[in-house]
């Protein structure tokens, strides 16, 4: 198991190869498919992001809401194409980390080893158990978007595998070919 603590630094991306469990602790950022268009929005208008990107990880989640007592409820991973479209643009702002389910398209993996970024999958069907890793959450950007509002989440020992890593190994095409 890597430890991982955010922000994710360049020399703790290069060692990570697919296939590799890790945890990580610190900050990382809840955007949808909404939140990222507006994402791209903002920097097609040559407007600043709500928050600073570089560095960080953003997971594709939509969370429950909390229970009483809880900082969030639970908090699977969405399907990561959906944001395909979007990431490079995010990619080449600093963004270093991704967390979602499923494969990414050849545009976005070309971006992540471009930027020297990894994508991480979470384990679907695992919410509420990822949910306990969440120490603290804060609704940062659209607030309107409900579920897809941008959260800005407190992590300690959130679990994760890498899929994508920066020197374009996919662990999914790994296990297909067997």
């Amino acid at each position: 198991m890597i430890r991982l603590t955010t922000p994710l630094r360049d020399e703790d991306i290069a060692k990570l190869k697919s296939g590799d469990a890790v945890t990580i602790t610190g900050t990382i950022y809840t955007a949808r498919d909404a939140a990222h268009a507006r994402l791209v929005k903002l920097l097609e208008e040559g407007k600043e992001l709500p928050f600073d990107v570089k560095g960080q990880i953003i997971y594709y989640a939509g969370p429950s809401p909390a229970k009483p007592g809880q900082p969030i409820g639970s908090v699977g991973p969405t399907t990561s194409y959906r944001m395909d479209s979007y990431s490079a643009a995010i990619l080449d702002q600093g963004l270093k980390g991704m967390i979602g389910k499923g494969a990414r398209d050849q545009g976005v993996k070309d971006s992540i080893i471009k930027n020297g970024a990894v994508y991480f999958a979470a384990v679907g069907g695992a919410a509420a158990l990822i949910a306990k890793s969440v120490k603290s959450c804060e609704i940062i950007a659209y607030e309107d978007l409900g579920a897809e509002a941008i959260r800005k989440l407190e992590v300690v020992d959130f679990p994760a595998i890498v899929i994508n890593d920066a020197a374009g190994n996919d662990l999914y095409e790994i296990a297909r070919k067997g």
